[in-house]
């Protein structure tokens, strides 16, 4: 039986004092392969640490996190930042684009502990650029492209190294709605094609298009799930 993409035991978060401050309290949850799940509630409910929790961006003070049926909790940073390049990609809402590098450059930045030659990363990057309607823009600047386009180039570098999570911050926010409507088209594209995604969200319309719903309030999960999504 093949293990969840995502599985918490009873993971917490509390950050030192004084007071201590618990930003995510015991939580059990399972993220199938495949599935689409949005994570949502008001600000400073716990959101971002869970976000920096599942992209091993931070370390849990309680519970355990197993990744692909790996316990995450108890590695080494070095350990940690390698699992990340190899099985998560991050999308940011600031795009954290290098301005003065093209597109492929920018993703292939994502590549740079990759043991490959050079002529096999830049396939792999010019492909995830393909993948994401942006095949031929490959030596454009960030600053030539639109907000939609820069988000583009964004998830490509999440995906060029094949990973086996997506995680979504806020990824329309700096979007207007007809580039933010494109952009949730790909990410439902994405997930049609097997890719396991988690988006965090303030924006009902874009949580609509998960099949499940994570609310964090002060800190607690609930989950509601829902017949389908699209």
């Amino acid at each position: 039986m093949t293990a969840p993409v995502i599985e918490l035991r009873g993971l917490a978060r509390t950050y030192p004092g004084p007071p201590p401050v618990p930003a995510l309290r015991p939580a059990d949850l399972v993220i199938g392969a495949g599935d689409y799940v949005a994570v949502t509630g008001p600000s400073g409910s716990g959101k971002s640490t869970l976000l920096h929790l599942l992209g091993l961006l931070d370390s849990p003070t309680a519970g355990s996190y197993l990744l692909d049926g790996l316990d995450t909790s108890k590695l080494p940073d070095r350990d940690r930042s390698a699992l990340r390049g190899r099985r998560i990609g991050i999308v940011f809402q600031a795009f954290h684009l290098l301005a003065y590098r093209t597109a492929l450059e920018n993703v292939l930045l994502a590549e740079l502990y990759n043991h490959t030659p050079r002529s096999t990363r830049l396939q792999a990057a010019a492909g995830a650029l393909g993948a994401v309607g942006l095949g031929h823009r490959l030596d454009a600047l960030p600053t030539t492209l639109s907000g939609g386009g820069c988000q583009r180039v964004a998830i490509a570098r999440a995906l060029v190294n094949q990973p086996s999570l997506l995680l979504c911050d806020e990824p329309t926010g700096n979007l207007d709605s007809r580039n933010a409507a494109s952009l949730m088209e790909l990410l439902d594209q994405l997930n049609s094609g097997g890719l396991t995604i988690v988006i965090i969200t303030h924006d009902a319309a874009v949580a609509a298009h998960a099949g499940r719903t994570v609310t964090i309030s002060d800190g607690i999960l609930s989950e509601r799930i829902r017949a389908g999504h699209g």
